[in-house]
């Protein structure tokens, strides 16, 4: 082949190459993520309680694109407010008892949940915890993991993503042997229930973040990116995780260009902020946002 024509071949080639590319491929590092930064709204759960607009449009001005709403039924306010400060709805937490005890007094029908997430055209819903009493035993997570499985099928149904936010007790051992997150990784119905991946419980249950989101390549829709401060002893225990373990993203020891790198390339849709535990939490979101910004 001439050079000429080598050339004009090649740059044909390129060209092509480039356009086949995602727009988000060929934007600054990390810019699906960054430009679509969502915030976990329970970071602000107590200054929500006493102002919630100035709260809502404290997170617009960090930087924030999208708030992940703590609930769905009753949310009516903070969508509004979210709107009305210019940011996006597009994921809720719904109530684990709908999961765990769905037959118990004044917890909401699932059907109630999901025509609310209708009117909020929400993307995802997602099972944020399960409690102390029903996540003991193997035979506990395949019933929870059988449950969610049905939901799923309700939710794809009505075009909606279930999905289940890891805390650091799926991590731990069960009499057997076998994790938590070893049977819901066999029982989930990966198109049904998917994952999203909270980086600061995985990472202080002993997980690598980023290791485990290649791993899980197509299951995981979303994270949650929050710090894990150094020195902190792996636990499965929740409730034995320091106050100060959890840190501003780019305090503590995650990885988070591995992290984000990972997620770029298994196909994570878009990631949420979240600090269960700070001094101030305003400043904290912000915090966090100016460091992604710079990544």
């Amino acid at each position: 082949m001439q050079r000429r024509t080598f050339l004009k071949t090649a740059g044909a080639t390129g060209l092509a190459t480039i356009l086949a590319r995602p727009l988000w491929a060929m934007s600054p590092k990390f810019a699906r993520y960054k430009d679509t930064m969502g915030l976990q709204l329970y970071t602000l759960r107590n200054q929500i309680k006493d102002d919630l607009p100035g709260t809502i449009r404290a997170v617009a001005e960090a930087g924030y694109y999208q708030v992940e709403l703590t609930k769905t039924v009753g949310a009516e306010p903070d969508v509004k407010a979210a709107q009305d400060a210019g940011l996006k709805v597009t994921s809720a937490m719904i109530d684990s008892r709908v999961l765990v005890t769905p037959d118990a007094e004044g917890v909401p029908t699932f059907d109630a949940i999901l025509e609310t997430a209708g009117r909020f055209e929400l993307r995802y819903l997602v099972i944020p915890y399960i409690g102390k009493g029903n996540r003991e035993t193997v035979d506990q997570f395949k019933a929870n993991a059988e449950r969610a499985n049905r939901m799923g099928e309700k939710c794809k149904a009505a075009g909606i993503q279930l999905c289940y936010h890891n805390h650091a007790f799926e991590f731990g051992p069960l009499p057997g042997g076998k994790t938590g997150w070893d049977v819901f990784l066999e029982e989930f119905e990966p198109g049904l229930v998917k994952l999203e991946l909270d980086v600061f419980w995985a990472a202080i249950g002993g997980k690598d973040p980023a290791e485990t989101i290649r791993t899980l390549k197509g299951r995981i829709a979303q994270l949650h990116l929050k710090d894990l401060k150094a020195g902190v002893d792996t636990t499965w225990d929740e409730s034995k995780v320091p106050r100060d373990a959890f840190q501003e993203v780019g305090d503590g020891v995650v990885d988070w260009n591995a992290v984000l790198q990972a997620a770029e390339e298994t196909g994570v849709a878009q990631c949420h902020v979240e600090q269960d535990q700070s001094p101030d939490p305003v400043a904290s979101i912000g915090q966090s946002m100016r460091y992604l910004k710079k990544l």
